[in-house]
């Protein structure tokens, strides 16, 4: 397939931008129209230019002066607005400094993730007050007093540098991590000794993260990119301390993933497909003799070998046998006491975990340790000594199941409540700590006896927040689809408010990459609670809450299957009494970016407001920026006749329609952002700021695009904070809930 690009002669004429005057109004955007030929059907894009530079096809979209000065120009126009410093828009200063009053506390709750266990050390971070990115601390047994290892901010005093993983050896002595800055994700690799607080020599490049230890702790496995500017890049090597990388061995690189394949009759062509998946994962066994080598293959499927580490340490040969090829599921093997466990799809699509034999991996060997179940999707494991614990989601809720090695069961573990929990584990101790949290409980650290799953969790380290989250109700609730299928929804808010039809609702979606919407605490909403605002969250199709048969109904050539779900959810809060047009925003990022863009062009007349965030919008056109090609199994590609269509049919930006009324929309892009590209934000704000007949003094078209982010993580608290009043002004402004007055 060809696809015939030209610059057209003439102008696309649009219609004028309408604003309250020159100075308030949208910088206009200059049209610079290219025309493309998709199978015959011809799209004229405006604003081709602002994706940046693409005169090199590898490394498509890189800033250009012209680019940086319309985003100057649009930045401004946007703090302008939402600062309450533009004419006209001084009435909102009072409002935003009032919900940043009450905003700022909330954010300053702080953090704390659930300890790493090695030896009688006990790793995690936690971020209290006013800091800005987690501390990595260690405790000397489990009451010890906490010790500072890593404070980012000694490391950069603006608060941009983020511990983004770290990893202790199996006694706790040494600590590898990994630091990013601004929100680029390309993390370095580090080596810590965890008694000196001594940073040692070693220091690996290249968005790298730690494959696993050996037995001796002074040696590991790390995956990383060879090239930063090739998301396709991806190798495994091996580490000793004290030897410079570069001279480290090389196991798998995505470049030669055939090496992977070799005899199993996989064509050229879908060779050359594997290259731009996800790639390759290694995950070694504590032992040092086997290690697991998996190959993603699509987004949510991969294949498995197992491999003999022994022979490649004594001949640097690649010892390796397929487990799994070929399926369409995926797979999450460990290797514990000589033996391959592994969560799969096989026969099981809400999940089961197997044992197998690594000296002989035939499928007709495997045992079934935990079955298949109807009613629940398994979404992970990890093992204890002598203890399995799977993680299986209830109607997009969290339960953990207890077995013994051999599948013997031993009870459910007891949780707080009705939530979202994770389990953190070590393999040679029956002690754990859960996190836990809800829509109303906030995240808490409890620490637990595997032996004893009935006992009460004890809470282990847990943040203060000032609020009253006794005082949110969350309900449940099940509503059709166009199709008619059933989809659940999680709808929150202050209890004893009046639900009389016109309450400020805000809907949140996902619904893709086989990722569950399940209850989180947001201490930010409360403002909007107190307000007497509705949240309401969908569990629309394209995500994980009902196993792998509900993420791909939502994928592909079915993704619009994902837009239905979530129209018909806002319909159903509309017909219901909750809320009505006028009252109603929907947010979304990232994919959820793209859900949210859709529904601006697809359903203007429903919603008042959107926040589409790091979003993909030209579906036409995303695969050929930043490692986007991971995304095809997922979306598909323009590039082939029969996706074309649908993707064609979907895509945000090639479905506004000049002289339509659009609701305000707010839309916000990374500049470092190594997942999703800012062009689609760029050119979706310039489109809809042409083309909307909508009055943008009062339903404006905005875009935020942080010169100090990239697609959200790692952001310093300063600039959450100035995130989430944004979104939150915005949304009480058009949602009626504050007026000039």
């Amino acid at each position: 397939m060809k696809i015939r690009t030209a610059i057209a002669a003439a102008l696309v004429f649009l219609p004028p931008v309408l604003a309250q005057d020159e100075k308030v109004g949208p910088p206009p955007t200059e049209t610079r129209p290219v025309t493309d030929n998709y199978f015959g059907e011809t799209f004229v894009d405006p604003y081709r230019w602002l994706e940046g530079d693409n005169s090199d096809p590898e490394h498509m979209g890189r800033m250009t002066d012209e680019v940086a000065e319309w985003t100057d120009k649009q930045n401004a126009y946007t703090r302008s607005i939402l600062d309450g410093k533009a004419p006209g828009f001084e009435w909102l200063k009072p409002y935003r400094d009032r919900l940043e009053a009450q905003i700022q506390p909330l954010m300053e709750i702080g953090e704390i993730s659930a300890p790493r266990m090695a030896g009688d050390r006990y790793f995690y971070s936690k971020r209290t007050g006013a800091q800005s990115q987690a501390i990595v601390y260690v405790r000397r047994g489990i009451d010890g007093a906490p010790r500072k290892l890593i404070d980012p901010f000694a490391l950069d005093e603006e608060g941009l540098v983020t511990v983004a993983w770290y990893a202790p050896n199996d006694d706790g002595s040494l600590l590898a991590f990994g630091t990013y800055r601004a929100g680029d994700e390309n993390s370095v690799l580090h080596i810590l000794d965890v008694d000196t607080g001594e940073w040692l020599a070693d220091e690996i490049p290249g968005k790298t993260y730690i494959a696993g230890w050996m037995p001796d702790g002074r040696s590991f496995f790390y995956q990383r990119l060879e090239d930063l500017d090739d998301p396709y890049s991806g190798e495994v090597r091996f580490h000793r301390i004290g030897r410079h990388w570069t001279q480290d061995p090389v196991l798998i690189r995505q470049r030669q993933a055939e090496v992977l394949y070799q005899g199993l009759g996989i064509s050229d062509e879908r060779m050359a497909e594997l290259k731009t998946t996800w790639g390759p994962e290694f995950s070694p066994g504590r032992d040092g003799h086997w290690a697991m080598v998996t190959y993603w293959t699509g987004t949510s499927s991969n294949d498995v070998w197992v491999m003999d580490l022994d022979e490649w340490f004594r001949t640097g040969r690649m010892a390796l046998t397929p487990v799994l090829i070929g399926e369409d599921g995926r797979n999450d093997p460990t290797i514990a006491d000589g033996m391959i466990y592994m969560q799969t799809n096989v026969n099981a699509p809400n999940g089961r975990i197997v044992r197998i034999d690594p000296h002989n991996p035939a499928r007709e060997k495997w045992v079934d340790v935990v079955p298949h179940r109807p009613d629940a999707i398994l979404r992970g494991f990890s093992i204890a000594r002598g203890v399995l614990s799977a993680s299986y989601l209830f109607d997009a809720s969290t339960r953990i199941e207890l077995f013994g090695l051999d599948g013997t069961a031993i009870g459910a573990l007891k949780l707080p409540g009705t939530g979202s929990a994770g389990l953190s584990t070590a393999r040679d101790r029956t002690e754990a700590f859960l996190s836990y949290s809800s829509f109303n409980e906030p995240p808490s650290i409890y620490h637990v006896d595997l032996t004893d799953p009935e006992a009460d969790p004890v809470v282990w380290e847990k943040v203060d927040v000032p609020v009253d989250w006794s005082s949110i109700v969350v309900k449940r609730v099940k509503y059709s689809s166009k199709d008619g299928t059933e989809v659940g929804m999680f709808i929150v808010h202050k209890k004893g408010i009046e639900l009389n039809g016109d309450n400020p609702t805000i809907l949140y979606g996902y619904g893709g990459f086989d990722i569950p919407m399940t209850p989180r605490f947001r201490a930010t909403y409360f403002p909007f609670f107190e307000a007497g605002g509705v949240y309401a969250v969908a569990n629309i199709r394209g995500g994980g809450e009902k196993g792998l048969e509900w993420h791909r109904a939502g994928m592909l050539d079915k993704k619009q299957n994902v837009f239905d779900d979530f129209i018909a959810a806002a319909e159903w809060l509309i017909e219901n009494g909750y809320t009505s047009p006028e009252r109603l925003a929907v947010v979304g990022g990232s994919n959820g970016g793209l859900l949210t863009g859709a529904m601006v062009t697809q359903r203007p007349d429903l919603f008042a407001a959107a926040i589409v965030a790091v979003p993909l919008l030209d579906m036409l056109r995303y695969e050929k920026f930043l490692m986007a090609r991971y995304w095809v199994p997922e979306y598909g590609s323009a590039e082939n006749p029969e996706q074309y269509k649908f993707l064609r049919a979907y895509s945000p930006y090639q479905n506004i329609k000049p002289g339509t009324k659009y609701p305000a929309v707010l839309l916000t892009a990374g500049e470092n952002d190594s997942r999703v590209h800012p062009m689609s934000a760029r050119k979706m704000a310039a489109y809809l700021q042409a083309a909307t007949t909508s009055d943008q003094s009062k339903h404006p078209i905005l875009i935020w695009v942080d010169r100090d982010a990239g697609h959200g993580a790692g952001k310093p608290l300063h600039l959450r904070v100035r995130d989430a009043v944004d979104q939150q002004l915005f949304l009480m402004w058009q949602l009626g809930m504050i007026s000039k007055g």
